[in-house]
């Protein structure tokens, strides 16, 4: 068994007691991370949604809803999960919608956010025949970003996402209430205090009429070094100014740090160096690892060379490049050894697939009193069903 430092003994729970490959989702690290969002709306009156589309694990959703004010949705899927599943606010934003879904999207959300002025006309007539009162807003593209991944980054050169001011029609507007922006990817709130000048330069006169202004996602609030008292500034500056209720969307900053995904060493073998295969997959269960790329760390091991024994980690796939990363470890890796990837709960479980028949990891959630909980089991049915 590879061996756990003793920081992460006081919440780890017993790796020899899940079947891999699995997720687990630590509730107590959940709620910390809301106390966290909660200190900022207190101290704002901003309000604060779950972004879906980076954590939907929604057996958590009624303690997160008694701290988070509602959820946004990329989608009619994640806004019906919302509706179904969590107290509070549904806000959709999608770069297009189909008439079939906006015809069901005015049933269940709260806001809708549309891509253009343009767009916002075509099914103006739907919304203000539902029965529900929907405030609706556009996306608008400020033109600037920190965001050095092109495929994170909404506003990167003639990107699709949101509407630049030479392409807003003023004139489109009448009903709309509010104004979206989302230029940010696990990044600082010195970031947005950098990026809000670029938002009044361009929209700016067009906050004096709205009711709201949402921020998007990306906020790292829940980072050690985050720096809450430059977001707090940065919120209370735009409300106090615009006279707008500011709204946030973080994803990763709820669940941030509070997931593992552990897996089984399968078999060892070597080619130039030692190599490790497991029974998880970068592509199928940790996609972001490479479509970032980064590289998640592993408790109880070092950089390469950093410690005695390096392995180069893979999955069982037949991709050739479904490669984790070069690891260290004290002691050589045998079959039967446990690895635990860190800070898996946030996309992965949402971006997993079943690419060469690979079973989907199972969930477990770790109750406040260390308690283990099964949530839920995957087999060969959830394979063929989608075939």
């Amino acid at each position: 068994m590879v061996h756990i430092d003793e920081p992460w003994r006081k919440r780890m729970f017993d790796i020899s007691k899940v079947k891999t490959p699995c997720y687990v989702v630590d509730e107590a690290k959940l709620l910390k991370n809301l106390t966290i969002l909660d200190n900022v709306m207190e101290k704002t009156g901003c309000k604060i949604l779950l972004a879906q589309k980076a954590f939907s694990m929604y057996s958590t959703y009624p303690m997160i809803s008694q701290h988070l004010k509602g959820t946004t949705a990329s989608g009619l899927y994640e806004a019906k999960l919302g509706r179904e599943e969590f107290e509070g606010e549904v806000h959709v934003y999608s770069p297009a919608y189909t008439e079939k879904d906006m015809n069901e999207l005015v049933q269940i959300c709260d806001h809708i956010v549309f891509n253009s002025p343009k767009q916002w006309q075509k099914f103006k007539g739907i919304v203000e025949k539902s029965d529900r009162k929907i405030s609706c807003g556009i996306r608008c593209n400020p033109e600037y970003s920190e965001i050095e991944t092109d495929i994170y980054n909404p506003c990167f050169k003639n990107s699709r996402l949101g509407t630049t001011l030479d392409n807003f029609d003023d004139s489109l507007i009448d009903g709309i209430d509010g104004l979206h922006f989302h230029t940010m990817c696990e990044q600082g709130s010195d970031v947005l205090k950098r990026t809000i000048p670029h938002i009044e330069e361009k929209f700016g006169k067009y906050l004096y009429n709205m009711k709201w202004i949402n921020l998007g996602g990306g906020h790292h609030i829940t980072r050690d070094d985050y720096d809450l008292d430059t977001l707090i500034e940065c919120v209370n500056y735009l409300h106090d100014k615009y006279g707008v209720q500011v709204y946030l969307e973080p994803g990763e900053a709820v669940a941030l740090n509070a997931g593992y995904l552990v897996s089984e060493v399968i078999d060892t073998a070597k080619n130039g160096m030692d190599l490790a295969i497991l029974d998880a997959s970068a592509a199928c269960h940790m996609p972001d690892v490479l479509e970032m790329p980064y590289r998640p760390n592993i408790i109880g091991s070092g950089q390469a060379d950093e410690k005695a024994y390096t392995y180069r980690l893979g999955g069982p796939t037949c991709l050739a490049g479904d490669i984790i990363g070069d690891y260290s470890f004290d002691e050589p890796l045998k079959e039967g050894d446990r690895l635990v990837f860190c800070d898996m709960a946030i996309y992965s479980m949402c971006k997993n697939n079943t690419f060469n028949g690979m079973p989907l990891p199972s969930i477990y959630l770790q109750k406040l009193d260390g308690e283990l909980e099964l949530i839920k089991e995957f087999g060969y049915d959830d394979f063929k069903m989608k075939l």
